[in-house]
Order: structure tokens, then C-alpha cells, then sequence
């Protein structure tokens, strides 16, 4: 079954706890065809020269590709999970917040790819990531 009825809600409530939670992701869209989220850039996310660390920006990446695999797939039978991920840090953040878009690519029977653009709150581009999801039997 496709849970593409899952709500930003209940997204968040099922991340409590995890490195979503930690992170303070906030989901604001979720559909088959998109899932947005967005994370502050605070101390939770930034590196020691105060910009926000690539590894925060790939995290959040993986999560919103993840999840959008997720909901495209019956997971009483499937589940999705990361095969590879890269990412383009193209511009510095220091505060405020970055809002996250991840889009499909590919959406076939055994991978798919998603791509998350990543902005600032003038939607100029901070970070592309590119992640490949296999799907496997559970």
C-alpha cells in the first residue's frame, strides 16, 4: 500500500527521538510527488566556523528522498533504503533557515533517485543532492 496520505504531522511525530528530532527538521509538504521540510541553522547544525555543516545539509537530504521513496511504494512489501548520495554546497549559511525540496528523478521498480535542492529563505540555492534509493523486498 502507497502511504501517500501520510501527513507533515504524522512525519513528525514519527521522528521523534531520531536525528531528525536532533537536527529540529521541521516537515511542511509531503505528496508522491515532493516532500519539504525545513532546519534551522543553529547550533545543532552548524561546523566550528559557524557555517552549516555539510553533513547537516546531506542528512537532511537523505531524509526528505528517503521518506519520498518511502510513500511512492507498498510498504507492507518494500521498504527503501539510501545506495548512494552526493551533494553541492554552493553557498554558506550562518543563520536563520534552510528549506529542502526533494523531487524524483527516477522511480523504478528496484532504484529510484531523488533530487533535493536545498535554499535559503530567498530560494537562492545552498546546497543540490542527488540520492540513490534501491528498493528491496522485506
Amino acid at each position: 500500500m502507497i502511504h501517500s496520505n501520510i501527513t507533515p504531522q504524522e512525519l513528525q511525530q514519527g521522528s521523534i527521538g531520531t536525528m531528525v528530532d536532533q537536527l529540529g527538521i521541521e516537515f511542511l509538504e509531503v505528496s508522491t510527488s515532493h516532500v519539504k521540510a525545513k532546519m534551522p541553522v543553529d547550533h545543532r547544525t552548524i561546523q566550528p566556523y559557524g557555517l552549516l555543516h555539510g553533513g547537516a545539509s546531506v542528512a537532511l537530504a537523505e531524509t526528505l528522498g528517503s521518506i519520498a521513496a518511502q510513500i511512492n511504494i507498498d510498504g507492507e512489501k518494500y521498504a527503501a533504503v539510501g545506495l548512494e548520495i552526493n551533494a553541492n554546497h554552493v553557498r554558506g549559511m550562518r543563520e536563520g533557515f534552510v528549506i529542502g525540496t526533494a523531487t524524483p528523478l527516477h522511480i523504478g521498480r528496484s532504484t529510484h533517485i531523488w533530487e533535493t535542492k536545498i535554499t535559503d529563505d530567498q530560494e537562492r540555492l545552498v546546497c543540490v543532492s542527488r540520492l540513490t534509493v534501491a528498493i528491496i523486498k522485506k
